[in-house]
């Protein structure tokens, strides 16, 4: 936690079932406690994503190789080179890491709420209008723009809006009743700082981005849904066949990198066995999800300010979970 350096911190662990967790920071404590907080979890909502994709494949409503478009748009042509469902959760979709039009949209909000200004219609209109680069699945390149795409593409397909849909097939099974997708005023939201460790920084408004980054949640919650990718027979049975399914590499980003990856997570090597992970960062908050299923070990690292490089809490909470014993 002290090399961490933020005003809050919660390093929650899970070995073998058996949890202990920590928090501290360098602010005075909040009026409820660290690890009773929800916390903005930014990226790492994409292995929410990827483990509901994996559900609706499983339980045979979706196959993963559907054209985005198309379902998105009704009745237009799929083309010749579609991007699918799988190229948008594997980052190979060929679109950029946000939409045209994003950067001048979001400046007036560019230091409290850029994403907030760009809404859902915003960035459908701005995929059925773009033309990829790469043709889709010949190239990796990590696009949140595509993984909002996605959760778009989902609710259009199920026809259930995303957050009814994640909340119905993921949370609670799961049950994750201190994981919300929007900050309220109820005051178990913890609060983010700027890079000065000081500066207060509003909630988090995902605005169209929803499913790449709109997941807030406490410790806990956090660690049963690491929880349960360690022990999928423990889980609910419906979605057991799913987590199974993220664990499995699906792509790797070329000759010489260590980045195996599932359609949930970044897969590390280690001694024992492979390493899963997802990090994530808002304006004012930072998270690192983890587990290591040769160490029976499951990790959700929180804290309270964004950093913008040589970032410690990233690299500590990497360590943490990289340790053998």
């Amino acid at each position: 936690m002290a090399a961490s350096d933020a005003p809050d911190v919660v390093f929650a662990l899970s070995r073998h079932g058996r949890r202990t967790v920590l928090s501290g920071g360098t602010a005075p404590p909040p009026p409820l406690p660290r690890e009773d907080l929800r916390y903005e979890t930014g990226s790492a909502a994409k292995a929410f994503t990827g483990l509901l994709l994996a559900r609706l494949i499983h339980s045979g409503e979706l196959s993963g190789g559907e054209p985005a478009a198309a379902l998105l748009d009704e009745g237009r042509p799929a083309g010749a080179n579609p991007v699918t469902l799988a190229h948008l959760i594997t980052h190979t979709s060929g679109l950029p890491a946000l939409p045209a039009g994003f950067y001048l949209r979001g400046l007036p909000a560019w230091h409290t709420n850029p994403y907030a200004r760009f809404p859902a219609a915003r960035v459908v209109d701005a995929f059925l209008r773009h033309r990829p680069r790469h043709r889709p699945g010949t190239r990796w390149r990590y696009s949140n723009y595509g993984v909002a795409v996605l959760g778009h593409a989902l609710a259009a397909a199920t026809g259930t809006p995303w957050e009814d849909l994640l909340t119905g097939q993921v949370l609670r099974p799961l049950g994750l009743n201190g994981t919300t997708l929007r900050a309220d005023d109820s005051g178990f939201d913890a609060r983010g700082h700027g890079k000065d460790g000081e500066s207060p920084v509003p909630p988090f408004d995902a605005g169209g981005f929803q499913a790449a980054g709109a997941v807030r949640a406490t410790p806990h919650d956090l660690l049963t849904f690491i929880e349960a990718h360690l022990d999928p027979n423990g889980a609910p049975s419906q979605l057991a066949p799913a987590l199974r399914a993220v664990c499995r590499p699906v792509l790797r980003r070329g000759i010489g990198h260590r980045h195996v990856h599932t359609i949930a997570w970044f897969r590390h090597p280690t001694d024992g066995g492979p390493m899963y992970f997802h990090s994530g960062a808002t304006l004012g908050q930072q998270a690192f999800l983890g587990f290591r299923p040769d160490t029976g070990t499951a990790l959700a690292a929180l804290c309270t300010r964004r950093f913008r490089a040589h970032d410690p809490f990233l690299a500590t909470a990497y360590a943490l979970l990289a340790q053998e014993e």
